[in-house]
């Protein structure tokens, strides 16, 4: 009787442990993994492109950047620098003509 109470008890705190499991690597909107440190040369092919939102997020999934901030002309922008950022400069049209981390 007393195993099964002890046994019962324990159920609950193994339930909610095993949620606080580890559910594989950290995932954006697109599902596309989350990075950490921006590498910004593998995202240069996206020079000349439009920025969408597909090219925009396939740039920060090469860069292997967490986050990633587009810059248009005249825009003000804080100058802080951010290791996992990547930054893609953008002409009055929407097309991506630099590509940076910070």
């Amino acid at each position: 009787m007393l195993k099964n109470a002890v046994l019962k008890g324990l159920l609950p705190a193994l339930v909610v442990l095993a949620g606080c499991a580890s559910q594989g690597p950290a995932t954006g909107p697109t599902g596309a993994p989350l990075g950490g440190t921006c590498n910004a040369q593998p995202a240069q092919s996206a020079i000349g492109k439009s920025s969408t939102a597909k090219v925009v997020e396939a740039a920060r999934v090469s860069a292997g950047a967490l986050m990633v901030r587009i810059l248009r002309p005249g825009q003000m922008i804080t100058k802080e620098f951010d290791a996992e950022r990547l930054n893609l400069e953008v002409d009055a049209a929407g097309r991506i003509i630099a590509v940076r981390c910070g």
